[in-house]
């Protein structure tokens, strides 16, 4: 593999990870989905303050979020409710409309402006991440054929949905001459040998965005993330890095773990539950690749992936 950008990284190959419980493989799966819709909720808590001084205000929606994910442990149940997902949009929405009709003044006023929109964005990503499940059930690791434009536009998505929740917090760009301190910039370079097609597993865009989301997470505005993916004759390989905090070499081993984060983000809000590192790590592996971290506090961390490609 290429050794890492900055030499003061230190690099680890992550060993073999343990099997997971039933429970936990349904979460490892459906990570972005859980992530996206407690998105949500937050957007609704925030709703229901601007509207009434009241996070809980949207409380039919809010339970009813809450009910969805607490069935993503058991993926038989959770398979079947992310298909009423139509269902629940609807209701959301209905709540929406009718609070904000019973409270005028402050549904015009201009802190509710961006809430609809942020709403309809956020309801367009789940609903993509529930197609998305849906058409790799039973085959997350077999091989597809993806359009590179396609991925780059999806994953754009998915950086212009963080900057909207930021609300005004930070801008995501990329170019490096637009940034300002309070702005992060993103590289995202998908090259291949088939050209305009990348070759990858089914569940390949959501380990890739798992993984931007957490440099992004991880790294103050001001940062730079930057990521690669090639696809050569023999392998696929994605690299993320980042500027970040990083993760002290102590935590090497155990921030792959399902659940795990590193000993110096406490202070880091975060909507997931630490399953992105674990979930890329475990594709490699359950394909035949290998996964490597290299990380330093203070400096930044590179995540690599190596997949050996199907010969047929």
């Amino acid at each position: 593999m290429f050794p890492p950008k900055d030499p003061r990284l230190i690099e680890h190959e992550v060993a073999p990870l343990p099997g997971l419980t039933p429970a936990e493989s349904s979460l490892l799966d459906l990570h972005s989905l859980l992530n996206a819709t407690q998105v949500l909720m937050g957007e609704l808590n925030l709703a229901g303050f601007i509207l009434a001084d009241d996070p809980e205000l949207l409380a039919q929606s809010l339970r009813a979020c809450h009910g969805w994910v607490t069935q993503f442990q058991d993926r038989v149940q959770a398979l079947a409710n992310i298909r009423q997902f139509p269902q629940l949009r609807a209701q959301v929405m209905s709540e929406v409309h009718r609070q904000s009709a019973a409270h005028p003044a402050q549904a015009a006023s201009p802190d509710f402006a961006a809430v609809p929109g942020n709403l309809v964005s956020i309801f367009a990503i789940i609903s993509q991440r529930v197609d998305e499940l849906l058409a790799r059930e039973g085959h997350a690791l077999s091989w597809a054929r993806f359009p590179a434009a396609e991925l780059r536009r999806n994953l754009i998505d998915v950086f212009a949905a963080m900057e909207r929740n930021s609300k005004g917090r930070y801008r995501i760009l990329y170019n490096l001459a637009q940034q300002t301190p309070s702005d992060y910039c993103v590289s995202l370079d998908l090259g291949s040998v088939e050209g305009d097609i990348l070759a990858a597993p089914a569940v390949f865009p959501d380990v890739m965005r798992d993984l931007l989301a957490n440099a992004r997470k991880y790294t103050p505005p001001g940062g730079q993330i930057s990521s690669g993916v090639y696809v050569a004759p023999d392998y696929l390989r994605l690299v993320v890095e980042d500027n970040g905090r990083g993760i002290p070499e102590a935590d090497l081993d155990r921030v792959v773990r399902f659940g795990e984060r590193g000993s110096n983000v406490a202070d880091v809000r975060t909507m997931g539950g630490g399953f992105g590192l674990t979930k890329a790590c475990m594709l490699a592996q359950r394909l035949g690749g290998r996964a490597w971290i290299a990380s330093r506090e203070n400096v930044g961390t590179r995540v690599t992936l190596e997949i050996p490609r199907p010969r047929h």
